[in-house]
């Protein structure tokens, strides 16, 4: 597994994409195994992910590495690694670099991780410090903050993480 952190970053295209089609789906298929696997290799995995995926300057690998991120964690089977991802303040101060990101599209799926965060009823005292610090611009953001097609889901989404953030 720790392998595919390097394919998915080679110039090479048709391997890097080969690499991160497979780690999609090693990711994704089979859902009890891959909870167990995050949860018992919970910190060099998500380092890993964090440093080399989230933070590549690769467009096509920072894209497809937030989408797969949000799809792991929207994941019931994931519920107890969602809930220790969006414990912490370096993941947090991860995303809210991503929502500020040039692409509209890696904002996007950014906000769809972003809003565990605020959602999180059980917030950890530095993640709400991080969130209380940038109320003001991260407000500001969400003010602004439009996607290109008309979506209730998304404008819910929106409403309720400006509403989570007022209320800290």
């Amino acid at each position: 597994m720790k392998k595919f952190f390097d394919y998915i970053q080679l110039p090479n295209f048709d391997i890097a994409s080969d690499a991160s089609a497979t780690f999609k789906e090693l990711l994704t298929r089979h859902k009890a195994t891959v909870a167990e696997f995050l949860s018992n290799n919970y910190d060099w995995f998500f380092e890993e992910f964090n440093s080399r995926l989230l933070s590549s300057t690769n467009y096509i690998t920072k894209r497809q590495a937030i989408k797969l991120l949000g799809d792991m964690l929207l994941d019931r089977s994931n519920a107890a690694v969602m809930m220790r991802y969006v414990s912490s303040k370096d993941n947090l101060m991860i995303l809210m670099n991503l929502l500020r990101d040039s692409s509209k599209n890696i904002q996007i799926e950014a906000f769809h991780v972003f809003k565990l965060f605020a959602a999180n009823k059980n917030k950890p005292p530095e993640v709400v410090n991080i969130l209380v610090t940038n109320r003001s611009k991260l407000l500001r953001f969400f003010a602004g903050f439009k996607i290109d097609k008309e979506d209730e889901q998304f404008e819910a989404d929106k409403e309720q993480v400006i509403k989570e953030i007022s209320a800290l």
